[in-house]
């Protein structure tokens, strides 16, 4: 996997999400990418952002609760279909996927990702000519 993604667990009610994201914007910590997905009790809001070993350092300073992954983000033609192609590869080759959410950056699309099966995943992407985008890549775009 190549890009590093923070997950950061928020309480639902208002003023949490502000919060991560004054410090980013105090920081000069550019998002790249957000998502929230939640609960009745807290939400998990999974961040790419320019500096991740950074960001992750000032939230826990902050006391955040944060954690640090690595997901896989391939890069996708912005055409209609090509997300349904890149997960045919996956799912062809029996590699399930946790989650995942995308983003369109400079006229091109980025499927994100997490899977229990890296490796597998890692060939696949190989074998079908896909192109993964590394995390200096992402920090150059922005």
């Amino acid at each position: 996997m190549t890009v590093h993604q923070l997950s950061v667990f928020l309480e639902n009610k208002s003023g949490t999400l502000v919060k991560v994201l004054k410090l980013f914007k105090d920081e000069g910590i550019q998002l790249i990418a957000i998502t929230i997905a939640d609960t009745a009790e807290y939400g998990i809001c999974r961040i790419i952002c320019s500096e991740p070993a950074r960001a992750f350092e000032v939230l826990k300073a902050a006391g955040v609760a944060v954690s640090m992954s690595e997901v896989f983000a391939v890069e996708l033609d912005d055409e209609p279909g090509r997300a349904a192609d890149a997960i045919a590869v996956f799912a062809k080759e029996g590699i399930s996927i946790a989650y995942l959410y995308s983003f369109r950056i400079q006229g091109k699309g980025a499927l994100v990702f997490r899977t229990d099966k890296a490796d597998k995943a890692r060939e696949a992407i190989a074998r079908a000519g896909l192109t993964i985008i590394t995390e200096d890549a992402l920090s150059n775009l922005v």
